[in-house]
């Protein structure tokens, strides 16, 4: 009986092992950049014609797969080393290959061709002579150069990468460059100077791989099979031609599947959703200290069809984002693009919103079109879709890029004439128009992405569910199209959107109309430096005289802490704090605890000011000569009281000026912490400016408020200075 027992669980043993290998995550390895295959997009996430293929595929067969994108050799190592279970990578099979990777189908076959810039084109191989050919290493296109280099007698220049190949034609540095000709002519629809005057020559197919003789081989079989069916329902086609042909226009409302009339039950007694504190027309603060927007008039209005109750903060967007992931908020609405590394976080609801990137122009330029931008600055924020957009057609229409960090000087820039045209986002830019900026929009704009509301992923479904329908209602109803026109439309009176009647062009107006805002905003930078500042010198003592104390221990925990802290940026540290720890302690209890943004603040101030104050008391004490300690001890006073009575008396006066400085630096880097949320001084400055976009005068004010508070303060301690000594 028990050999039969036996025997049937050995025969089972395969059937368990192949449930495993399919339970865990398969790691996929690809390259970093080849367009249009894959590549990293102006919103971050990689996509391309492999990244579809294979999470078709990964749907097809219940694959739960993970991939990175190292590059094609580090890919290529990865699977052979075991750190990955396949690749794919737009790598071509060869009989070389094979000897080293189980391989697939084929599902693309591809050439490869010579390009030049367009004005010094090669049309035949023999014109290459003498010159330098560029090709990216390991590729298919290399193996052909060296079989005709002899021939032809030129020479090749390889590159890690296909930007450092286009890179160096266009500087000169080489003379001509060999790539496959689906990235060549994508980068060539993506604006590059490249041209094309040779036919191409056939070297091959892609195919998937896995290591050779691995348990990983069944996923060839797999995609084989996947593949097969996508050739068959046209699907593949489909993802080919939507990277290698012409891209489709979207309206900025995008249409809504969801039926209307529907209405779901919600679970908790209140949602809290997060949002974004300075995005307008999205989401903004106006005149009377309460967040306004398309994002805040929406979520409340499909609240209310609905029937659930929500609680609104706007700590900013990246602290919003940390707060749905960390369980603080339930959800997220703050003109959110979906893209395909979000979706692998978050569950989103139908697209509420599709921006286009949009030129904006004073209404006195006479620019119509793209080419009239030739010799001309345009002005675009740093790391946007627009910036991208701009720097694949500079080459095209000859004009200058200028980058900024935000919004409001780059309109404030477009206004003094030091750019002639600005790149933004439709909505924004409209908004800034119903503000009463004097611009114009003279070119239609071009899409770049639907925006949607959002929850982590597997929680609140009936959020989701609640927002979908919602929407569908508002839209039916009309409420929808009032709320898009009430901040997108020009405005025929004098009264903004925001609802101010005061003139917020200048000074006076500005702090008439928002000093209950700058006065909260400063009561927070107060309470935060006071508070912080005296809980960092409770620790900079400790530590101070743990620093110089006889105890060894004692002296390396001192200069362990101040290592540490003083080794890791601020704005790192309050981040770690206020979402890395309620992350933590959640993964490994299980339940959430999120941190209060003002607490994650004053704990960030604290150890940071801390560490410096423990190097201040260090150096104070010592400064004091060694000969007084040696004195007393002599006499048979004990270490501590000599510290009491006759260093640290001495060793105060000295440390007193650095006192005063350390805390002045304290309550400058208060500005710091409002990366994490916290609605300090100046992040209650750069939320009146997203606003009414007066970035200069408003800085004005932030300078001067500073300058006053902290003239003040400096000239307290100071007093307080002189009377201790």
């Amino acid at each position: 009986m028990k050999k039969k027992i036996i025997a049937f669980l050995l025969a089972l043993l395969p059937l368990f092992a192949t449930i495993n290998i399919h339970a865990d995550a398969i790691k996929v390895v690809s390259d970093t950049a080849y367009a249009p295959f894959e590549f990293k997009d102006s919103d971050q996430t990689y996509k391309g014609i492999d990244v579809d293929i294979i999470n078709k595929v990964a749907e097809l067969k219940s694959w739960n797969i993970n991939m990175t994108f190292p590059g094609f050799d580090a890919a290529v190592n990865a699977v052979q080393s075991g750190q990955a279970d396949a690749i794919m990578a737009g790598m071509t099979k060869t009989k070389d290959r094979e000897k080293v990777f189980t391989m697939s189908d084929t599902y693309y076959d591809t050439k490869v061709v010579i390009a030049t810039t367009k004005t010094h084109a090669i049309r035949s191989y023999s014109q290459l002579k003498g010159k330098t050919v560029g090709v990216k290493n390991g590729t298919a296109a290399q193996r052909f150069l060296e079989k005709i280099k002899d021939k032809y007698k030129f020479t090749i220049k390889t590159f890690d990468t296909t930007d450092l190949t286009y890179n160096s034609l266009n500087s000169g540095s080489i003379d001509a460059m060999m790539d496959d000709q689906p990235v060549i002519e994508y980068a060539i629809k993506q604006g590059q100077n490249l041209k094309i005057s040779m036919k191409g020559e056939a070297v091959g197919s892609f195919a998937f791989g896995v290591k050779k003789g691995s348990k990983y081989e069944y996923l060839v079989t797999e995609f084989n099979e996947a593949l097969a069916q996508m050739k068959k329902d046209g699907s593949l086609d489909k993802i080919i031609s939507k990277w290698t042909g012409a891209t489709k226009a979207t309206s900025s409302t995008p249409e809504t599947t969801t039926p209307a009339g529907q209405k779901a039950t919600p679970v908790k007694a209140k949602y809290t959703i997060a949002s974004d504190s300075s995005f307008a027309p999205f989401v903004f603060q106006d005149s009377n200290n309460k967040y306004t927007g398309i994002d805040m008039d929406l979520i409340k209005a499909i609240a209310k069809d609905q029937g659930f109750t929500i609680e609104i903060t706007n700590p900013g967007f990246d602290a919003a984002l940390n707060a749905v992931q960390s369980g603080q908020a339930d959800g997220m609405i703050a003109g959110m693009s979906m893209t395909d590394a979000r979706k692998e976080t978050f569950d989103f609801s139908e697209p509420y919103y599709t921006a286009n990137a949009i030129l904006a122009i004073k209404e006195i330029s006479t620019i119509t079109s793209y080419k009239d931008l030739k010799g001309k600055t345009v002005g675009v924020k740093n790391g946007t879709a627009s910036q991208t957009f701009l720097t694949k057609s500079q080459s095209k229409y000859d004009y200058k890029i200028k980058t900024f960090a935000d919004a409001s000087s780059m309109y404030d820039s477009l206004n003094s004439g030091s750019v002639d045209a600005v790149m933004d986002d439709e909505p924004v830019v409209k908004y800034s128009i119903s503000q009463g900026q004097k611009l114009k929009t003279p070119i239609k704009g071009t899409p770049i992405g639907d925006t949607a509301f959002a929850v982590k992923k597997g929680s609140n479904p009936e959020l989701i569910q609640m927002f979908n329908n919602g929407l569908a209602n508002i839209k039916k109803n009309g409420q929808y199209q009032k709320i898009l026109d009430k901040y997108l439309k020009k405005s025929s009176s004098n009264t903004s959107s925001s609802g101010s009647t005061v003139d917020e062009t200048t000074i006076w107006g500005l702090l008439q109309n928002n000093y209950k805002q700058l006065l909260s905003g400063l009561g927070i930078t107060l309470a935060l430096a006071l508070l912080s500042f005296a809980i960092a010198m409770i620790i900079g003592i400790i530590f101070g005289m743990f620093s110089v104390s006889p105890v060894k221990a004692l002296r390396i925990i001192s200069e362990v802490f101040v290592d540490v802290i003083r080794g890791i940026p601020l704005m790192i540290l309050a981040a770690f704090i206020f979402w890395g720890i309620p992350n933590l302690i959640e993964s490994m209890t299980g339940h959430q605890n999120p941190i209060n943004d003002f607490v994650a603040g004053t704990i960030a101030l604290s150890l940071n000011a801390g560490a410096y104050i423990a190097e201040i008391v260090r150096g104070g004490i010592q400064a004091v000569p060694a000969g007084q300690m040696e004195a007393s001890r002599s006499l048979g006073i004990s270490y501590s009281k000599t510290m009491r009575k006759i260093i640290l008396p001495q060793a105060t006066k000295i440390m007193l000026p650095n006192f005063v400085n350390q805390f002045v630096i304290a309550l400058k880097d208060t500005t710091i912490v409002s990366a994490i949320g916290l609605v300090e001084l100046f992040q209650t400055g750069k939320i009146i400016i997203a606003r009414n976009y007066q970035s200069f005068k408003m800085y004005a004010i932030l300078a001067v408020f500073y300058l006053i508070i902290i003239t003040l303060l400096t000239r307290l301690a100071k007093r307080l200075e002189k009377r201790i000594k």
